[in-house]
This record gives C-alpha cells, sequence and structure tokens, in this order.
C-alpha cells in the first residue's frame, strides 16, 4: 500500500500550520489534524508540534481502515502497527483512532480557549449549546484521550455531526475539504469567542526564586476568584501532562511553577516551550471565564491515569527537547 504522499497537500500543511501557530487555537505540541483518501490517512505525530506543518515532517501515514478496527477494539488504541513505513520511527498521535472513525476526508482536533472556556462548565456548556444552534455538533463527555475518548465519540456521533465539543478538552471539526474545516473552524470560533476580562497588573515586588523567574501570567496569583480557580484543579488533560495537577502552591521540584498567594507565579528559568504555553493557555482561558460561571476538574482519578500513561510520558519527553 502506497502512503500517497500527494495527500500532504500545501492547503493542508497551511491550516495545520496556522492552526499551530495561534496560541489560541493549539498549544505547544497538543491538537492534531488529519487527511485521508480511501486506505491511508495522514495524521499528526504524536509529540510534534502543528506550527512546524510546514517546515518538518511531522505527519505519519497509517492504513485507515487497520487504524479503524483498533478504534472497535483490535489491538491496543496505540496505533503503533498500523504505520505504513516500517522505516518511521514517529509515533502517530494518541488520538488516531477517531481520526480513522470520522467519515470525513479531513479532520481538525484543537485545544481552542474559546471552545475551553464554554467546555469546563455547566453554565460555558449551556450556553455552547446555544451559541452553536443550526450547526451539526454534538458535546462528548470527558473521557481520557485515545481509546476511551473514541468510544465516547463513536456511542454519540451520527453521518451528519461535523463539530464536536470535548468536554474538558477541545474541539473537533470535520469536513470533506480543508476549505470546509477551515471554514468552520471560524465560525464556531465566532460564535464562541469570549472577551478577556480585565486583569491586575503588578508586577511582584520581591525578586523570585533562585532559578525561577516571574511568569508574565502572575496576575492570576493577584486575581482572588482566578488564584482559588487555579489551585483547585485540573480543568483539561494538557494542563497535567506539562504542568501538573493544578497548580501547586509550593515546589516540590517536580513542576515548573508554583503560585504564591495574592504574589504571583514563579516559572522555572529553564521551563520547556510547553510548558510555558500551557501556563499562557490557564491564563487565556480563566482571563475569558465568566464570574458567574463554574468550574469542574476532571478529578484525581483523571489526572493519575495520564500521569501514569506511557504515551503521555513519550510526548512529554519530545516536549522536554524545546
Amino acid at each position: 500500500m502506497k502512503t500517497r504522499l500527494d495527500l500532504l497537500t500545501s492547503e493542508f500543511r497551511a491550516l495545520s500550520a496556522r492552526l499551530g501557530s495561534d496560541p489560541l487555537q493549539v498549544q505547544g505540541p497538543g491538537g492534531n489534524t488529519s487527511i485521508k483518501a480511501g486506505d491511508v490517512m495522514w495524521i499528526k505525530a504524536s509529540g510534534t508540534e502543528l506550527a512546524n506543518a510546514q517546515t518538518q515532517d511531522i505527519f505519519v501515514a497509517v492504513d485507515r481502515n487497520a487504524a479503524k478496527a483498533e478504534a472497535g477494539g483490535e489491538g491496543d488504541g496505540s496505533c503503533k502497527k498500523t504505520v505504513l513505513d516500517p522505516a518511521v520511527t514517529l509515533r502517530p498521535s494518541i488520538e488516531t483512532t477517531f481520526h480513522a472513525a470520522l467519515d470525513y476526508a479531513v479532520v481538525a482536533h484543537t485545544h481552542s480557549v474559546a471552545t475551553l472556556v464554554h467546555v469546563v462548565g455547566p453554565e460555558g456548556r449551556a450556553q455552547a449549546t446555544q451559541k452553536l444552534a443550526g450547526l451539526p455538533f454534538l458535546m462528548v463527555p470527558y473521557a481520557k484521550p485515545g481509546l476511551p475518548l473514541t468510544r465516547e465519540i463513536l456511542s454519540r456521533v451520527t453521518p451528519d455531526t461535523k463539530v464536536i465539543l470535548l468536554q474538558n478538552h477541545g474541539l473537533i471539526c470535520c469536513g470533506d475539504t480543508v476549505d470546509d474545516v477551515s471554514l468552520l473552524i471560524r465560525d464556531v470560533e465566532t460564535r464562541l469567542n469570549m472577551q478577556p476580562r480585565d486583569q491586575p497588573n503588578s508586577p511582584p515586588e520581591h525578586s523570585p526564586p533562585d532559578g525561577f523567574e516571574w511568569a508574565a501570567e502572575s496576575w492570576i496569583a493577584q486575581d482572588a476568584l482566578a488564584m482559588i480557580q487555579a489551585k483547585a484543579g485540573s480543568y483539561y488533560p494538557d494542563h497535567v501532562v506539562f504542568l501538573g495537577p493544578a497548580l501547586p502552591t509550593r515546589d516540590e521540584g517536580r513542576w515548573p511553577a508554583v503560585l504564591t498567594d495574592g504574589t504571583g507565579i514563579a516559572l522555572r528559568s529553564d521551563a520547556t516551550s510547553s510548558q510555558r504555553a500551557m501556563l499562557r493557555c490557564l491564563s487565556d482561558v480563566l482571563v475569558r471565564l465568566p464570574a458567574n460561571w463554574s468550574l469542574e476538574a476532571i478529578g484525581l482519578e483523571a489526572e493519575a491515569e495520564l500521569l501514569n500513561w506511557d504515551a503521555e510520558k513519550y510526548r512529554q519527553s519530545l516536549a522536554a527537547r524545546t
């Protein structure tokens, strides 16, 4: 079976790079895009960044039918055995199964900030349902990324579904062409757009601890509501993977950011670009969240699943290089 390099058109690469370069859409190695024809599907490799789609080989060709079979329970769901070129060392995305199972040529999955604001709590989800009226969309409850999430999606999706909001996770948009998906993402983003509110902007008065710097997102520690929210839990998977559970209030040597009540967020000077991107994402979400909307964390059990998962440890190891 040929890998159909012709599928990786300049338009598909451009869409992928545009999404990956916009921190309100994708942060660091998060998100993924795919394009398929017949038995072949190209999908972003795990741990790579969509922002590099036009300059690096970040996509992996897989046997689409084999990946669909894994979505149905044949195999472990990693889709590592579905890679068409045995010389390829990159792994397909941990979310390859739902890309393969969705019957559209182009699928884009983002960690859209506008979407996250709406899917981390009940008031936001209710508002999203109203704002997206008229679009072929559905809301999927939180599930661990990978095969559990794919099963939740497939248990609810219909042949008409093109927009999927993932509770405490992100957005999926599907279409027959790259242009279809690009326009659909723009429509969803416009409908869900939330303006940032005013925030404190007082630099901490004293120096950060040795080996740390004060983060630009230190306003979170100076805002009573945002501070409580940041300490209360983790609201989406990549926060756990790159920042750890919630934001800690003391340095235990493991996580890159430490929140000091009323002062700021101390960020390790050697924090990776992925860790910095995820701290910005938290700030971007909290600053757009209405004060009367509640948040629901994914919970301790879900956090432990992510932290002990080999697939996420692999992604962390790749991200640590940048």
